[in-house]
C-alpha cells in the first residue's frame, strides 16, 4: 500500500487516536489529524513527544511503523508489530533455516542492483558513470571482494563533490541523507513486516546491536533514489534539513520506478522485493524482484 509518511517535528506534541484518526495536539489543543488507513509510516523527529498506548496499538495492527529519531535525524528505534502476516511463523522458520550459500547469492543480487542504481543516478545528474556496470558484473556471491565499498569510494565524490565524506553523525548534506534514509528505512520495515519476515535475521548485515539488519539489507538498492534527491537539493542551494527538504525527501517513497512488473512506486517495489525474498527462503524461487537500473520517473 502507498500511503503518507507523517513526520512530527515540533517539540512537545501529543499523539493520540480519535475515531479512526491519528490526532496531533499541542498544549491540549488539536493542531492536526490524519486517517489511520492513510498512513504508511510515522516519523517522530522532535523532543518531548508523548503518545497514547491506543494509538501505538492501532498503528501496529495496521502495520504502520513508528520511527523514533535521535540526533542527526538517524532512527534510534522502530515500534514493530508482533504479528504482521498470516503465514509469519512459517516464513520466519524458512528465513532462520536459509543456507549460507543461498544468502550469499541473494546478497550478490542486492549489491549488483545497488551499484547499477548508483550508476543510473550519476548518469541522471550528468556525472561520469561509465565504470559502474563493470563494477556490478564483478560482484560475486556474498561480495567477498567488497565491490560495494569500491563503488561507494567512487560514487560519493562524483555525486556530491570531491570534498564530500559520508559521515552518519555529520550534519549538512549528511543530515539530509540521514533523514532520507530514515524515511526509506521505515518504508522497508513496513515491507519486511508485511511479508512475514523477521527484521533481525539479515542476509549480510550482522551487527548484534542492530535489530533491523534485514531492513538495512533490503533498502540498499533504493538508497540511490534518496541520494539523487539530495543532489537536487544541493543544486538548489539547500544544505540543511529544512521543512521543505524533509517534504521533498519523504516524497521519494512515491516516485515511480521501472520494473519487470511495470512502473510502480518505491513503496510497492519494496513490498515486491520483500515478498520475493520470502519465496526465495521457501525454495519457490531464487531471484529477487528488484527495480531496473533505469531512470526513476517523476523527478
Amino acid at each position: 500500500m502507498v500511503g503518507r509518511v507523517i513526520e512530527i517535528a515540533t517539540d512537545g506534541r501529543h499523539l493520540a487516536i480519535d475515531r479512526g484518526f491519528m490526532t496531533v495536539a499541542e498544549k491540549g489543543h488539536e493542531v492536526g489529524r490524519v486517517a489511520l488507513d492513510d498512513l504508511a509510516a510515522v516519523v517522530a523527529n522532535a523532543h518531548g513527544l508523548t503518545y497514547s498506548n491506543n494509538l501505538l496499538v492501532n498503528l501496529a495492527s495496521r502495520g504502520v511503523p513508528v520511527v523514533l529519531c535521535g540526533p542527526n535525524h538517524r532512527p534510534a528505534a522502530v515500534v514493530w508489530p508482533v504479528d504482521g502476516h498470516h503465514a509469519q511463523s512459517g516464513r520466519m522458520g524458512d528465513q532462520a533455516a536459509a543456507s549460507a550459500p543461498l544468502k550469499r547469492r541473494l546478497w550478490q543480487q542486492i549489491v549488483q542492483a545497488k551499484i547499477l542504481g548508483q550508476g543510473a543516478t550519476l548518469a541522471a545528474v550528468g556525472a561520469e558513470a561509465g565504470g559502474f556496470r563493470l563494477l556490478a558484473r564483478k560482484v560475486r556471491a556474498g561480495d567477498p571482494d567488497n565491490v560495494e565499498a569500491e563503488a561507494a569510494r567512487r560514487y560519493w565524490p562524483l555525486l556530491l563533490g570531491r570534498d564530500f565524506r559520508r559521515d552518519q553523525d555529520g550534519g549538512g548534506l549528511n543530515g539530509l541523507l540521514n533523514y532520507g534514509y530514515a524515511i526509506l528505512r521505515a518504508a522497508t520495515a513496513r515491507a519486511v513486516m508485511a511479508a512475514g519476515l523477521h527484521p533481525s535475521l539479515g542476509l549480510m548485515h550482522s551487527n548484534r546491536g542492530n535489530p533491523m539488519v534485514l531492513v538495512d539489507d533490503l533498502m540498499e538498492p533504493f538508497r540511490p533514489i534518496v541520494d539523487r534527491e539530495v543532489h537536487r537539493l544541493k543544486s538548489d542551494g539547500v544544505a540543511d534539513v529544512t521543512p521543505d527538504a524533509k517534504a521533498a525527501l519523504a516524497r521519494t517513497m512515491v516516485i515511480d520506478l521501472p520494473a519487470d512488473e511495470g512502473v510502480s512506486p518505491v513503496m510497492t517495489c519494496l513490498e515486491r522485493l520483500a515478498g520475493s525474498l520470502a519465496k526465495a527462503y521457501s525454495g519457490e524461487d531464487d531471484r529477487l524482484v528488484l527495480p531496473k537500473p533505469g531512470l526513476p520517473l517523476g523527478f
